[in-house]
């Protein structure tokens, strides 16, 4: 009997894995097809840099994906410049680092790609990078340095071109993600597989022991963020639902603000927070400013039944958004135990 509870272990666990491989294959085949829309080369002496961006327009909803190549002829080095230190417009959501490799003539390649998110609408740049190189057997020499130009970006609002229809623009890359559908059944019976197996390897290795349960914290403007981009997928203005959607970002920014200073926000009326926020020293006198008219803006779409024109909604959600890029730390953090991935992040599943 034990033999038998062994074998199944032992098969259950090499499915798993197979159908794991064919996750990583499948993921690398999608990465090698990423198209560029921007890709500049930039050279001098041993040293190219190539700088690629998947797209130059995107909704404020959306991400950009960056990629910086550098290769550098043997017997040289480079430092690769701080990317997230120079970034004014856009915040870094994820990076990874592919290593260096080998290429031809003994060269050194070495590639970073950087998702970022933008903080507003408008025309912005990515910034000029400066890359600094030198010879590694005369270190006595001067650096030498190779700059590349900015890039420009134009990012769409959240109500697009159809402002005055009240419409929120599609949301390219953000909802819809490219994927191959006819494995989408494999993937559900893969999932299910790895699960048994790992849920039997468990019984069998473990003996039934309970294990503690690791908690999960993340930066609250991270969660401010995700529900943010909850609220846009949901396209309550699209439809007309303008009264919920000021009752929705109106309790993002109040429990950001509860999540990041400690300050009963969610509980209290708007004139009750706002005369606790007057002797309050961790916001400055335009901050306060900033919420009381936010505040008050929201109160009369809610209550008073006052219709808001389109610039007015825009505006109020940079608003939000703006005051949360300002204002983010990442020593304050709220627990996001239990929560999925991708599924809502509601008030009472973080608090």
């Amino acid at each position: 009997m034990i033999l038998k509870k062994e074998k199944f272990v032992l098969v259950l666990a090499c499915i798993a894995l197979a159908l794991v491989c064919f996750g990583c294959k499948s993921k690398k085949q999608q990465q090698a097809e990423t198209k560029f829309e921007i890709d500049k080369s930039y050279n001098r002496g041993p040293l190219s840099v190539h700088i690629r961006v998947d797209k130059s327009k995107l909704s404020i909803a959306d991400t950009l994906l960056l990629e910086i190549e550098t290769v550098i002829r043997a017997g040289f080095d480079v430092n690769t410049p701080k990317v997230g230190m120079q970034l004014a417009d856009f915040g870094i959501v994820d990076w990874r680092d592919f290593g260096k490799t080998f290429g031809d003539g003994n060269s050194v390649e070495h590639k970073y790609q950087y998702k970022l998110e933008p903080f507003l609408s408008g025309s912005f740049e990515l910034p000029a990078f400066t890359f600094d190189f030198y010879d590694v057997n005369n270190l006595a020499e001067n650096k030498y340095q190779l700059a590349t130009e900015p890039v420009k970006i134009e990012v769409s609002s959240l109500l697009g071109e159809q402002k005055g229809k009240l419409t929120i623009a599609d949301i390219e890359g953000v909802v819809d993600m490219p994927r191959n559908r006819s494995f989408i059944w494999l993937w559900i019976g893969g999932i299910i597989l790895a699960a048994a197996g790992g849920a039997a390897m468990w019984l069998f290795f473990a003996g039934g022991k309970v294990k503690e349960i690791s908690r999960i914290f993340k930066p609250a403007h991270e969660v401010a963020y995700a529900r943010l981009k909850l609220l846009v997928d949901e396209n309550l203005v699209e439809a007309g639902r303008i009264k919920e959607f000021y009752e929705r970002i109106s309790n993002i920014l109040r429990h950001y603000i509860e999540d990041r200073f400690n300050l009963h926000a969610p509980e209290r009326t708007t004139e009750e927070f706002l005369d606790e926020i007057k002797n309050a020293d961790v916001l400055s006198p335009a901050d306060k400013e900033k919420l009381a008219e936010f505040l008050n803006h929201c109160d009369m779409v809610k209550f008073a039944k006052y219709e808001p024109a389109a610039g007015q909604i825009q505006k109020t959600f940079d608003l939000v958004k703006e005051f949360i890029e300002k204002t983010k730390s990442d020593e304050h953090k709220v627990d996001v135990t239990g929560v999925s991935p991708g599924g809502r992040v509601d008030t009472e599943a973080v608090k």
